[in-house]
């Protein structure tokens, strides 16, 4: 099997042939550029304001997508007014994509709230910004000025999403937990990725937890992997989606990643994204970790 069944991972090409309907008032459909707090130094434009898919609206993850006062995502009421703000109605198609060290680190995330809070019809541009740029396709400074939409949320849609309680009891069930971070954050060598600044107070992993670093899910050109080929990364760990599953990282970005490869493109069904992640467990008293390679 070369193609996935689903339609939420969209190709470079798909997104060109639609170009005119992401600029129109129309809000059938909408492009939604999520640029990451620690954006790539690479030598093609990397910010929104430097050069975007021509229609898209800019997100920061930092700043629009998570709430001011405390570490979550935005409450309902502030997702509604973002999103209807930007032109994006309840019947849109949006698509997501976005830059960073990994292609579409903060975009899947993004897919994952929109997701939580039950917009229909979200989508992923696979390889993100850089595949977009790298092979020509074109670019735009224009920032669109799209008519105001009135956005009721259906969610939140808690099965998708995993807190501390829910990992507590994955533990005790022996359900598995994948690690997306780098093996260096998994083995407590380091605690988070040079330059990001929230972190924990001890470095390890979640005992039991298996270590699949992110881009373990990608093609080097950053689109992902051909379903087989990615079945079988996950099934060298034992999973093959006849269980539930958890996925961390250091904050539920990375995880979003491996959300979305087990539960959209797979298809599997109970898939759970930790969204507190090692930054929660890593600070928590009495929160037992491991070190080393030991989960795997």
């Amino acid at each position: 099997m070369t193609e996935y069944d689903s339609d939420v991972l969209v190709s470079a090409d798909w997104v060109e042939e639609r170009l005119e309907e992401f600029q129109s008032d129309d809000p059938e459909y909408r492009i939604v550029e999520i640029e990451s707090p620690n954006p790539p130094d690479d030598d093609f434009p990397s910010l929104y304001e430097e050069g975007h898919v021509p229609g898209a609206v800019g997100f920061n993850w930092e700043e629009d997508l998570s709430d001011d006062h405390q570490r979550d995502i935005l409450k309902k009421g502030d997702f509604e007014d973002l999103v209807g703000e930007h032109g994006i109605s309840e019947d849109s198609t949006v698509v997501f994509y976005g830059d960073g060290h990994i292609p579409n680190w903060f975009a899947v995330f993004a897919y994952w709230e929109f997701t939580y809070y039950g917009h229909d019809d979200v989508r992923v541009l696979d390889g993100g910004k850089d595949y977009w740029v790298e092979n020509d396709y074109p670019l735009t400074e224009e920032v669109p000025d799209f008519p105001a939409q009135e956005y009721r949320a259906r969610g939140p849609f808690e099965s998708i999403r995993a807190y501390k309680d829910d990992v507590d009891m994955a533990r005790e069930a022996g359900i598995p937990m994948v690690d997306v971070r780098s093996p260096e954050e998994f083995s407590g060598e380091i605690l988070a990725p040079e330059g990001l600044q929230e972190t924990a107070q001890r470095g390890g992993h979640i005992p039991g937890a298996s270590n699949v670093p992110v881009k373990t899910n990608l093609r080097d050109d950053g689109r992902f992997l051909p379903p087989d080929d990615l079945e079988d990364v996950y099934a060298e760990k034992g999973i093959d989606g006849d269980e539930s599953i958890v996925t961390y990282c250091r904050v539920g970005e990375r995880s979003a990643i491996a959300w979305f490869a087990l539960h959209e493109l797979l298809g599997y069904e109970d898939v759970e994204n930790y969204d507190g992640s090692w930054t929660e467990w890593g600070n928590i008293v009495r929160a037992p970790i491991e070190t080393g390679d030991g989960g795997d």
